[in-house]
């Protein structure tokens, strides 16, 4: 079979970036005046949680030393709710990965599964809190603000659900998600957070926004009661800042690597255009991709393959690294089993590429759109096919790269990434 012929090109996203984190964070944490709170000898729990935030580890640690300035005694908690295989160990193994460990963090780490109940919603809802940081005498959330990958509303993922999903740990992520079938998003996002911000003595979080370019682009230390206000507008900048495809449709999307480090689908449905139904774009998505390729886990993910079943094809190595049993775990807790479900495998690259242009209607082979990916948190650089060509005049957000080639598979029969080491 021909197979279209690809085009080397980068995109030009809103570079802003914050050149010293660590000064930024201290400059923000200054302004909540901790030390009217916190006070010498009394515990803080710090949030770290399990996606790939940059700086994260400069970020946790900043935190951890401007606690100790105040005489306070800071710790850090795994706030992932079932990642890692729902166990205290599988979560250490995660923050390990991305460098937060006592000794480079400069004090404890206090990882549990356990919760207890501290409050019930006016809606019934148990509210679950993670063991260790319900004993603290304060707690500091940490996190990143950016669109979900599943849920819509003022206030998506960040530092409202790691007060909910992440120190609800399994339990609370459970019964949050269940919760969705009988209340909206919003409904129980306030309400939890209310709750938790009332009974657990949340005294501040740290926000972070980051650019297209998977860099640190806003940080802004939010006292608890501006969280769901600054919140909201802090997500206004991330969905304006979000990596995009440089085209919105294609008949095949490649995807090099997918994770949990990349996005809690694995592959981010804001970019993908797959978040209201995982097989086809609906009227609400602004990108629509006929048929998505995986062609590899991250490390980072650890087999877990949440978002696996949002693809129509990988091919065997993919499906040999997937850990069934987390990734089942995550799926089911999220109650979203769909995205566990294995997507159709062949041995090479070759051979899913051949079958799955086969699939994409009237279209010849060779005429095919195409867009191949690293993942969907770096869209810097990528390569499209030659039907693309045209729409290259009117775009001053693109520069190409290359001229067309044939598709650079090996003597195997597999791809090339697009960047290597991604």
């Amino acid at each position: 079979m021909s197979f279209p012929r690809m085009i080397r090109v980068r995109q030009k996203f809103d570079a802003r970036r914050i050149a010293d984190v660590p000064a930024e964070v201290a400059a923000q944490l200054a302004t909540l005046k901790l030390g009217n709170k916190v006070k010498p000898g009394q515990t803080v729990a710090i949030t770290a949680g399990s996606r790939g935030i940059a700086h994260i580890g400069q970020i946790i640690r900043t935190a951890v030393d401007h606690v100790k300035s105040l005489g306070g005694v800071p710790f850090i908690v795994p706030a992932m709710g079932s990642h890692g295989g729902g166990t205290a160990e599988g979560q250490v193994q995660i923050l390990e990965h991305y460098g937060i460990t006592p000794e480079k963090m400069g004090c404890e780490l206090r990882a549990s599964m356990e919760t207890i109940i501290v409050d019930r919603t006016a809606q019934g809802i148990p509210v679950h809190f993670d063991k260790h940081a319900s004993q603290a005498d304060h707690v500091l959330i940490v996190g990143r603000i950016k669109p979900h990958t599943g849920f819509v509303g003022d206030v998506e993922s960040g530092l409202h659900k790691m007060m909910l999903i992440g120190l609800g740990k399994h339990e609370g992520a459970k019964i949050y998600h269940r919760a969705i079938a009988d209340y909206s998003f919003m409904e129980i996002i306030t309400a939890v957070g209310e709750s938790v911000i009332q009974k657990c003595r949340v005294v501040g979080g740290i926000g972070i926004v980051e650019n297209a370019y998977d860099e640190t682009a806003l940080i802004e230390a939010v006292p608890p009661e501006k969280f769901l206000e600054r919140e909201t507008q802090l997500l206004k900048l991330a969905i304006q800042w979000l990596p995009r495809l440089p085209f919105p449709y294609c008949d095949l999307l490649i995807v090099d690597k997918m994770g949990k480090n990349i996005s809690g689908t694995g592959m981010d449905t804001n970019v993908i255009g797959r978040k209201y139904n995982d097989h086809a774009a609906t009227d609400r998505d602004t990108v629509r991709c006929k048929r998505i390729f995986v062609r590899g886990l991250t490390h980072e993910t650890h087999g877990n393959a949440t978002g696996i079943g949002i693809a129509e094809f990988i091919n065997q190595r993919t499906a040999d690294a997937i850990d069934r049993k987390i990734t089942a775990i995550n799926c089911i807790t999220g109650l979203h089993p769909t995205a566990a479900m294995i997507p159709i495998a062949f041995d090479t690259d070759r051979e899913v590429v051949t079958n799955a242009l086969h699939t994409c209607g009237l279209v010849e082979p060779p005429n095919s759109k195409v867009i191949q990916i690293p993942n969907t948190l770096h869209l810097a650089e990528v390569l499209v096919s030659e039907a693309y060509l045209p729409q290259f005049a009117e775009r001053t957000d693109l520069e190409q790269l290359s001229e067309p080639e044939a598709m650079a598979f090996d003597a195997r029969g597999d791809l090339s990434d697009v960047i290597a080491g991604h």
